[in-house]
């Protein structure tokens, strides 16, 4: 999955976009392989499967209508040791000048395990270590490789945000220790394991936006990061789990009539994954940072997601948690 595959010339800018070889990541890719704003992107799908991944990177090469290129290199975010060797791979290949500089980062992959909390190879809850942990470490070991202009996008999501009464439990804020290992605030006391499940996703979501804003308070001039909500995309990896009923659903009712009945904010995953693009793309949005986009729109995120001390607390827990993995995994190789 190591050579680059695609139609004409290298294109001169790279960006990373983790979980992209379905859904909305594979919708974001298409839309930035036929952008026509500045030079061609080499785009690299940085996901788990290796075999779904080379479909992706066949299918995005046969329907190439412009002139970047896109190949595949494996990424497992629920092992902070794969994030580390996946970096380290890029960086290298980056410095060796086998690929265009990297100008973004899109973190796009997720998982959302409704009905059972599982952990990572790392001994972190799942929803946590994999939408939040892993990224957190892959963005900031890519941080010294970012070259400006630069972009980080987060996928985040509006279940983040009470206001939008999406039908899915709300947060419940830990103290990010205690996310980590599954442990929920106290508001998810008396859930059953569906419900549970359902809210460690949004809290995980919530996650993402402080992450999103802690970092871009810390970029320096000419790298921004801002954090995005795809809306609910009927059809997508992330419904796979939910319950029968509403995948049948999601499956057989119009898109057109789910905005009217359900969300003015549902939408088929190209149509999302263009608005995705369109963050990495468009040039007015050369300057603008710590924001939060709904599709194309900038808006506000929750008031809860404002919080500037918990994003804080979550960014230097984070560190922790991560370098404490890689003294952990030095001592396992110690003789």
């Amino acid at each position: 999955m190591g050579q680059p595959v695609g139609n004409g010339q290298i294109g001169s800018r790279t960006v990373v976009i983790t979980g992209g070889n379905t859904g909305l990541g594979f919708a974001c890719a298409n839309a930035i392989l036929k952008s026509p704003n500045g030079a061609p992107w080499h785009v690299i799908l940085a996901c788990r499967d290796e075999g779904r991944a080379q479909a992706a990177v066949d299918q995005l090469t046969s329907g190439a209508g412009g002139s970047g290129q896109v190949e595949a290199m494996p990424l497992d975010l629920a092992s902070l040791a794969s994030v580390r060797a996946f970096a380290a791979e890029l960086s290298r290949r980056l410095s060796a000048e086998i690929i265009p500089p990297l100008h973004a980062v899109v973190c796009n992959a997720g998982v959302n395990p409704l009905n059972t909390k599982t952990m990572t190879v790392d001994g972190f809850e799942s929803t946590f270590g994999i939408n939040h942990l892993g990224h957190f470490l892959l963005v900031n070991e890519l941080l010294p490789a970012l070259q400006s202009p630069a972009r980080v996008v987060v996928v985040a999501s509006g279940v983040h945000d009470p206001a939008q009464k999406a039908g899915v439990p709300v947060p419940a804020w830990n103290n990010p220790v205690a996310l980590a290992h599954g442990e929920l605030g106290p508001a998810a006391a008396a859930d059953k394991a569906f419900a549970s499940g359902q809210r460690r996703y949004s809290t995980s979501k919530l996650a993402n936006v402080y992450f999103t804003y802690a970092l871009a308070r810390r970029l320096p001039a000419g790298i921004t990061a801002n954090a995005f909500d795809p809306g609910l995309m009927p059809g997508t990896g992330l419904m796979r789990e939910a319950p029968a009923p509403f995948r049948f659903v999601l499956r057989h009712i119009p898109i057109a009539l789910l905005r009217r009945l359900f969300s003015p904010n549902v939408h088929t995953a190209q149509e999302s994954g263009e608005a995705l693009a369109s963050l990495v793309t468009d040039p007015e949005l050369n300057t603008t940072t710590g924001r939060y986009f709904e599709g194309r729109r900038q808006v506000r995120s929750s008031d809860e997601s404002y919080n500037d001390e918990r994003a804080a607390e979550l960014w230097n827990a984070s560190v922790t948690l991560t370098a404490a993995n890689q003294s952990t995994k030095q001592k396992e190789t110690q003789p």
